[in-house]
């Protein structure tokens, strides 16, 4: 995984990110958006668009934050596109 949507994202979903992605690999979840690791290439586009500041490259992600990468590996693992 390379980029990782964090708490300020939750229930904020300004789509911001996902209108930018050249990959559409953003998708919408309950109460936040997640960006899809095998299909990111890592152009970094989505983090410099998000209005709030929630996504992180994974290797910059806080500590308290890391729940959020997790949140988005069990998302992906229970969705079939």
């Amino acid at each position: 995984m390379a980029f990782v949507i964090a708490d300020a994202c939750i229930h904020e979903k300004a789509a911001d990110c996902a209108d930018v992605c050249p990959v559409d690999c953003i998708v919408e979840g309950d109460d936040q958006y997640f960006i899809n690791p095998d299909l990111c290439i890592d152009c970094g586009a989505c983090e410099a668009a998000c209005p709030v500041a929630a996504i992180y490259y994974e290797e910059d992600l806080p500590e308290q934050q890391m729940k959020y990468r997790d949140k988005a590996f069990e998302f992906f693992k229970k969705q079939s596109f």
